[in-house]
């Protein structure tokens, strides 16, 4: 466990040495670029104005000078260990600090007996847990009587989704705010900070500086690493995208196929195909598969999605996404990963239609509630003679016999009203499908039967 101290009139010199005096090394020891230019006042932090502004709800707060304990939700490299300092340093609030991926009971434990101690003498806490969502349902309902009671103004940091990974009464008790990727302004903020810093500028063309940028991938700590490189190598020329690629190593996008990343981009290609946009779709197939998806995994959504939202609309398209399946499973990697992008491009440029998606939840819905109903005696078969004197079968009328093969007699219990379940929209072969089923409607209408 790591307890970092803020004063109010000390924030300068506190951002200045904190992690270095930890560590046993003198405040003038060599620093990394990201440290040498952590925020020392809200107004430094870019990138969350939507938060930290006058208009914003951390902003009020700051404002008012009544804190509320919160969770600071966002992407690596934003702030939030940055937000929740210079917060207890605006408050005159003691600033502790732990992990959740170090930290274990008996340091909570320390750290709400602190606190108790710290509150008798009139001084508050502000206890900053990053990665909160690491420790487990036990020890987050730990923290509800000290939150309570005001023993501390609890921050938590986490980059997963807090409705999955945090207790519904931890949640209750904080409020979430989101923290934005760094966008590009924001990035080229940052670099400016760096080379004002630095009294030089980066020795990179303009491509070579959106490259730079490009591969921070809305990282501000992560480009402040970048750019320490390219201060530390002081190339001869400039370097241009190519030079900066071969400088310095990429990192993959961040991609968690187990965590929240998984899903919203499944989420994303998903509604593009269904909102007919081929090329979003490849996009999103293209991240996902250069994050290191498994591309089964996309090829069986592509099968979901063809049933789900296409339908009858055009049933070659939930062949084609069974055929490129396969073909993934034939060919492999990279060569099958071409006929999942022709799937996509069929699925997303295809009619939709949910009918039958539609239908089909209405009709197990229906079934749940009528209970064991009985089929009408009419379309029962009748192989014995108990079952012919019982009226199995009788009244029965044959469909093909009739001129349009169609006899409209009811194929519902006897004790339940006719629902209409599958209601075609007309798009693509539906549209065959819709004026048949009309037709037919209209001689059930007018039949005796």
């Amino acid at each position: 466990m790591i307890v970092l101290e803020l004063m109010r009139g000390r924030a300068k010199d506190y951002y200045m040495s904190d992690l270095f005096q930890s560590a046993g090394l003198e405040a003038d020891a060599p620093r990394p670029l990201a440290d040498k230019l952590r925020p020392q006042e809200i107004g430094d932090v870019v990138g969350q104005d939507h938060l930290l502004g006058p208009e914003g709800p951390i902003g009020r707060m700051l404002e008012s000078g009544r804190m509320a304990s919160m969770i600071l939700w966002g992407p690596p490299g934003v702030g939030k260990t940055t937000i929740a300092r210079l917060i207890a340093g605006h408050a005159d609030l003691e600033f502790v600090q732990l992990s959740a991926v170090f930290s274990g009971v008996a340091d909570l434990r320390k750290a709400f007996e602190a606190a108790k101690a710290r509150r008798a003498t009139g001084r508050g806490t502000l206890l900053f847990v990053d990665e909160i969502h690491r420790f487990n349902r036990a020890q987050q309902d730990g923290f509800l009587p000290y939150v309570e009671e005001g023993v501390v103004t609890l921050i938590g940091a986490t980059t997963e989704n807090p409705s999955f990974e945090l207790n519904g009464a931890l949640l209750s008790r904080a409020q979430v705010f989101v923290l934005n990727r760094l966008g590009v302004p924001a990035l080229e903020d940052l670099l400016r900070r760096a080379e004002a810093l630095m009294e030089a500028e980066l020795k990179l063309t303009p491509d070579g500086r959106e490259a730079l940028i490009g591969f921070a991938d809305g990282d501000g700590r992560y480009l402040l690493t970048l750019a320490d490189e390219i201060f530390a190598v002081a190339p001869q020329a400039l370097l241009d995208k190519a030079g900066v690629a071969k400088l310095l190593q990429k990192r993959a996008p961040a991609y968690d196929k187990s965590r929240d990343e998984h899903y919203n981009l499944i989420s994303a290609l998903h509604k593009s195909m269904r909102g007919s946009d081929p090329d979003a779709a490849l996009y999103w197939l293209a991240r996902m598969l250069t994050g290191g998806e498994d591309p089964l995994y996309i090829a069986r959504r592509l099968v979901r999605f063809a049933s789900e939202d296409i339908g009858l609309a055009d049933p070659t398209a939930l062949m084609i996404a069974n055929e490129a399946m396969a073909t993934y499973r034939f060919l492999g990697s990279p060569e099958g990963e071409l006929a999942i992008a022709h799937a996509v491009v069929h699925l997303a440029t295809a009619p939709k239609s949910n009918a039958v998606y539609a239908g089909f939840k209405a009709a197990m819905s229906a079934a749940k509630q009528t209970g064991s109903l009985p089929p009408p005696k009419h379309i029962l078969t009748a192989p014995t003679k108990l079952m012919k004197e019982l009226g199995y079968g009788e009244g029965y009328t044959y469909d093909h016999n009739l001129e349009e093969g169609f006899s409209g007699q009811n194929y519902f219990p006897d004790d339940m009203e006719r629902p209409a379940f599958y209601t075609p929209k007309g798009q693509g072969r539906e549209r065959a499908i819709k004026e048949r089923l009309e037709r037919w409607a209209a001689l059930r209408a007018q039949s005796p039967i």
